[in-house]
């Protein structure tokens, strides 16, 4: 069975993250979410590139999560997401996906 790439898995968990918790009015849920995809992302990024790529690429899903708060009060909370999703799933291809 294949596996889903880890890109998709990391932009889902952003997206879906964001998406429950706006729709749920629960924040936690989002978290929860956003927790699960990132471990899963991250574990695939350790099978595929090395700790030190599996550790840089969890900083950055973290620090597009928190770069989409500021960045929303400028194009909006939709937009953000997807622009940090889409950021995050090209660095996650570039340093992982691409190998495999």
């Amino acid at each position: 069975m294949a596996k889903v790439p880890s890109s998709v898995v990391a932009a889902g968990g952003l997206v879906g993250g964001y998406g429950v918790a706006r729709w749920t009015r629960k924040r936690q849920l989002g978290g929860v979410v956003l927790a699960a995809a990132g471990a899963a992302a991250a574990q695939q990024w350790r099978e595929r590139a090395g700790g030190g790529a599996a550790g840089a690429l969890s900083v950055a899903y973290v620090a597009a999560f928190a770069g989409s708060h500021p960045l929303a009060k400028k194009v909006g909370a939709w937009p953000a997401v997807f622009g940090v999703a889409g950021a995050v799933a090209l660095a996650s291809w570039a340093v992982a996906d691409r190998r495999g």
